[in-house]
């Protein structure tokens, strides 16, 4: 069941959820905005129009970051976005990041295909925006650009992903 306003206080009363900073203001209905920080990750240029083999190519390897109050995302880029939040999560919870419709609404997708938070995350989150408006966009850091949505597991994960999942040891 996905946790209302209510529960979402609740839990972070209880410590169960952590996301820092934190504005009250940030908490909705059912789920909590989260805000774009400065950086911003692009392709590196030698990997644009060339055939890349994603089971050779980490993408650790095919991002540069670059630190800016704003950017500009032409129709059809992408890049990824930092959360100023850090969110951290019981091994019995789990978050599902979601767009805002506000934004959706102008041709920005938040995130492609990453939308799970998994239990026992302690990490900012990388969101995947990408623009499939007809023209360029700007984003500018403080943005509320996302949401998190919280549930409960019926038990808690034997594999905490703060413990075990690698990338999100750097995040």
């Amino acid at each position: 069941m996905t946790f209302s306003d209510v529960d979402i206080r609740e839990y972070l009363k209880k410590g169960a959820i952590r996301i820092e900073p934190l504005d009250e203001a940030q908490i909705g209905p059912a789920s909590v905005d989260l805000t774009l920080s400065d950086e911003w990750y692009f392709f590196k240029a030698k990997y644009k129009g060339k055939r890349v083999d994603l089971s050779k190519t980490p993408f650790t390897e095919a991002y540069s970051m670059r630190k800016a109050a704003s950017i500009e995302l032409k129709p059809g880029e992408m890049c990824l976005g930092k959360t100023v939040e850090k969110v951290t999560l019981a091994p019995n919870i789990i978050g599902k990041l979601e767009g805002r419709s506000r934004y959706a609404r102008m041709g920005l997708i938040i995130h492609i295909t990453a939308a799970v938070v998994q239990p026992g995350s302690d990490n900012h989150q990388v969101l995947e925006i990408v623009n499939l408006a007809p023209f360029p966009v700007v984003l500018r850091a403080g943005m509320r650009i996302s949401q998190i949505l919280f549930e409960e597991l019926r038990s808690p994960t034997s594999r905490p992903y703060a413990k075990y999942g690698e990338i999100a040891k750097r995040q």
